[in-house]
């Protein structure tokens, strides 16, 4: 008979041991190596049986060998120089405190769908979740006063067997809270639990109560909707991540958009935190949440829509993670017009206001849904890619709501991203960085790295591979007899891979455009080679399907039939049930991580990153962060044929070069050894690797990006808004409705010049510009001359912008003058234009408004040499 609901017991500790609960009850020990080293010595067999879950270790160890313990004098000495260590990093002052001056917020809100902070917390199921995750790891080793906001699972995202056929099988095991390192929050009095609510239609009331996680110093919120108050579809909210139909996923980011505003302010209340002055969505999911401060704002300070609508603005980060529209949260208008309004309305936002935010408005758009990166993007004022080439792709995608400006010109951003290096860089690369370049560890003197022994590098990653062939041997036997294999079909295993070969690794999410299969393109000639017989490339691969994407599950089916084939299943293998810590041991055992996506649909991919830290070398696609990061001499960059509309033509082309990559340059390069058996030209680039991408690909790196470019810039916008009862939110709100009105009567009515009759460098171009302002002032509009190198068709390329002083009004006719410098030769031209200006823009370009000359037919800006 099988339970009908399910709880942990927990251990009692001895006295003299409950400071081992202090520190299982702080998530810091996922990247700790010394606590983790203290959990071990508890019990080492239980420890691996227990897959290095400290909740689960201290929950099964016996009694007796507790009673030991308690009294190992060794044992207590490290178990209290752990705690020390833990609460002196817990509260002694660090990089925010050190380096960030007074207008830094004094609290920022990151919320997301999803957190890969370790194994023992299932609530992640690929790069967003994991790089939220060394986000906030990140922030608690800076200092930087971060709380995180998402929902709490009860079934996680899913566990992954392959049935004897290779098709991919979805298991939703139950998860019980009081199994994983949380806590409820509760109210400080009665100690009840706290509880948010969220109004849905027909009078019903979603409910949640608040987990906390302590990831280090940052505090993770995470609401779970598995409570009495609710109904079962409520309770059933958070049951699984990306699971269920529209009106479920809807419900998943009102609760979490929504009740984690409410989440937050109860935890401020109750723990005294500071209140976040800036709110950073991370991706759209999340999007609700603004909606739910605009609420606050009229409710408690009495700000009209649009009044909130700008102090809201003014504080909100968005990040943006996909290049692919498929990947965006759209719902249907009706449905979203459905929970804002009647009993499911939040009091001052109009359900028509709410529809407008997520309205697709620019050319191609469709009117009949309601898109979140667009909402997302009308809530935040700053917003950003996460590399240089998916803030280009998405000034692309989402040019449109900025209409009249050059695409380079849209207010999006890029922030590349970065890992958590103590996460995912192995112990014995950490302790060699240790001996030989401790600066490196304080985030200098990567240079350094380049004097590392050869001898002892090329001995880590012999033993790193190693661990990985032996895990795949574990892991390998477990899949097989899930699948109904015999001892005698398993047998071959025991020798499966070989910690002398070269290892590639390719662990990914399987939608379509990340291409698991184009190995296969030519089979025999991927054949060739994993049996090459003097330079033989063995492949471990990992990578899970949505449960609802039967192509990504039969591009598993394929890598696994060709993997299942007895002559070269010991040198690729598909391993099962992609978590942190498969992933963890892929980026530090394999030489080289492949990654072949259609490009540029990567937005940036931190998995390479992981492996370059950890002595690897990169064989890619230019895509994601390795297109602006690739220098030559850190790897391998895959051709990529871009241009070809025939998707199989450009497969076949993109397969090939992978091939003879590998096969005439990757490998020859791993097997070219000197005397000493060393491969010096290997061990070369993986020394240059370190030394330059080291500095660049840390999460911490990122994490100041964010503080100075975003977080700092957004506090003091949301201070300047919120300044003497919100006077600036009410000002920039009431000259914002002013401009829209008025702007169909701004016109720039006559332009002309002086000095390109002979132009040459060094000189001057004067331009005299006449502009009708309408009903505005000289005051609310900027005048700028638009100027630089033109291409064939007179489009100004890379621009440069000068702006032009008023000179003489003539009452709503204003003259403006302004001299451009010649500063290069060839083709140039010049336009101009009016843009609206207002002290408390993020850029000139937030309102989408811009005015220019009309051209006459046949007109262009000529040649100025």
């Amino acid at each position: 008979m099988k339970a009908i609901r399910r709880f942990t017991v927990r251990t009692v500790l001895p006295e003299r041991l409950r400071g081992l609960e202090e520190l299982v009850g702080n998530l810091r020990w996922s990247w700790h190596h010394e606590t983790l080293d203290l959990f071990r010595s508890v019990d080492p067999a239980l420890w691996e049986s227990v897959r290095y879950d400290p909740v689960r270790l201290l929950g099964e160890v016996s009694p007796d060998r507790l009673a030991v313990l308690a009294e190992d004098r060794r044992f207590l000495r490290r178990l209290d120089a752990a705690l020390d260590d833990l609460r002196d990093y817990l509260t002694a002052p660090r990089w925010y405190q050190s380096a960030v001056d007074g207008d830094a917020p004094a609290a920022i809100a990151y919320f997301s769908p999803e957190y890969g902070i370790t194994a023992a917390l299932p609530q992640y199921s690929g790069g967003l979740g994991i790089l939220a995750g060394d986000h906030l790891k990140t922030a608690s080793d800076l200092g930087v006063p971060i709380i995180g906001v998402g929902l709490l699972y009860r079934h996680g995202y899913f566990s992954q067997s392959l049935s004897p056929e290779g098709w991919q099988l979805e298991h939703y095991p139950a998860i019980d809270p009081g199994g994983l390192p949380l806590t409820l929050l509760r109210e400080p009095g009665d100690g009840a639990p706290v509880r948010v609510a969220v109004g849905l239609p027909e009078g019903r009331t979603l409910h949640a109560q608040v987990w906390l996680a302590r990831i280090g110093r940052v505090p993770l919120l995470l609401l779970d909707s598995d409570v009495e108050d609710n109904d079962q579809a409520a309770r059933d909210v958070t049951d699984r991540l990306y699971g269920g139909g529209t009106d479920h996923r809807l419900l998943q980011e009102l609760l979490l958009g929504i009740g984690g505003v409410r989440a937050i302010r109860a935890y401020c209340r109750i723990d005294g935190h500071p209140a976040p002055e800036v709110f950073h969505t991370n991706e759209g999911h999340a999007g609700f949440l603004g909606l739910e401060r605009i609420r606050e704002l009229v409710d408690e300070h009495g700000l009209s829509f649009d009044e909130a609508l700008e102090a809201v603005r003014a504080g909100t980060v968005f990040t943006t993670h996909t290049p692919v529209p498929a990947g965006i949260d759209r719902f249907p208008r009706e449905l979203i017009g459905k929970y804002f309004a009647g009993s499911a309305a939040l009091e001052g936002v109009p359900v028509d206001r709410v529809l407008a935010l997520g309205e697709e408005t620019y050319p191609e758009g469709d009117r009949t849904v309601f898109n979140m990166a667009v909402m997302g993007m009308r809530l935040g004022q700053r917003v950003n890619g996460v590399s240089r080439l998916h803030g280009a792709v998405s000034r692309e995608m989402f040019g449109g709501l900025w209409g009249g400006f050059d695409v380079a010109e849209v207010p999006i951003g890029s922030i590349t991203n970065g890992v958590h290096a103590e996460t995912w860089v192995a112990r014995e690369v950490l302790d060699l960085a240790v001996r030989e370049t401790p600066s490196v560890l304080e985030g200098r003197g990567w240079d350094s790295v380049l004097d590392v022994p050869e001898q002892e590098i090329w001995r880590v990653r012999r033993l790193l591979r190693e661990r990985l062939v032996l895990d795949a041997r574990r892991r390998l036997r477990e899949s097989w007899g899930q699948r109904g294999a015999s001892e005698a079909e398993m047998a071959w295993i025991d020798d499966a891979l070989d910690p002398d070969v070269l290892t590639i690794g390719f662990a990914r999410r399987v939608p379509s455009y990340k291409r698991l299969t184009l190995m296969l393109r030519d089979p025999d000639r991927l054949r060739a080679l994993l049996t090459h017989p003097e330079r033989p490339v063995q492949i471990v691969i990992a990578g899970k399907a949505h449960p609802a994407d039967e192509g990504g599950k039969r591009l598993i089916q394929d890598i696994v039939r060709f993997a299942d084939s007895e002559d070269v299943r010991h040198r690729i293998v598909f391993l099962p049930d992609y978590d942190m810590a498969l992933g963890q041991m892929m980026v530090q055992g394999c030489d080289v991580w492949m990654n072949n996506p259609l490009r540029p649909l990567e937005a940036c991919g931190t998995s390479g990153m992981k492996a370059a830290l950890n002595g690897g070398l990169n064989l890619s696609i230019r895509d994601g962060w390795w297109d602006e990061w690739f220098d030559g001499q850190n790897g391998w960059a895959i051709p990529s044929a871009d241009g070809l509309s025939d998707p199989d033509r450009r497969d076949q082309l993109e397969a090939s070069a992978l091939y003879e990559l590998i096969d005439d340059h990757v490998s020859v390069m791993f097997y070219d050894r000197d005397a000493s058996g060393l491969p010096r030209r290997w061990l070369e680039m993986v020394k240059h690797t370190l030394a330059t991408l080291g500095p660049k690909v840390l999460a911490t790196r990122m994490l100041r990006d964010y503080v100075h470019d975003l977080y700092a810039p957004a506090a003091a916008s949301a201070r300047a808004m919120a300044a003497d009862g919100y006077a600036g939110a009410r000002e920039l709100a009431s000259w914002k409705a002013r401009i829209a009105k008025a702007w169909p009567g701004v016109a720039v009515d006559h332009v002309e010049s002086a000095g390109e009759d002979s132009p040459h460098v060094g000189a001057h171009l004067n331009v005299r510009a006449v502009v009708s302002l309408g009903e505005l002032s000289p005051d609310d509009v900027a005048v700028e001359a638009v100027y630089g190198r033109v291409d064939p068709s007179d489009a100004i390329v890379a621009p440069s912008y000068l702006e032009l002083t008023a000179v003489s009004p003539e009452n709503n006719r204003v003259r403006y003058t302004g001299d451009i410098p010649l500063d290069r030769t060839g083709p140039f031209g010049y336009s101009i234009r009016v843009v609206p200006r207002h002290p408390l823009l993020a850029s000139r370009t937030e309102l989408g408004l811009v005015a220019l000359p009309p051209t006459p037919p046949g007109m262009t800006n000529g040649d100025l040499r």
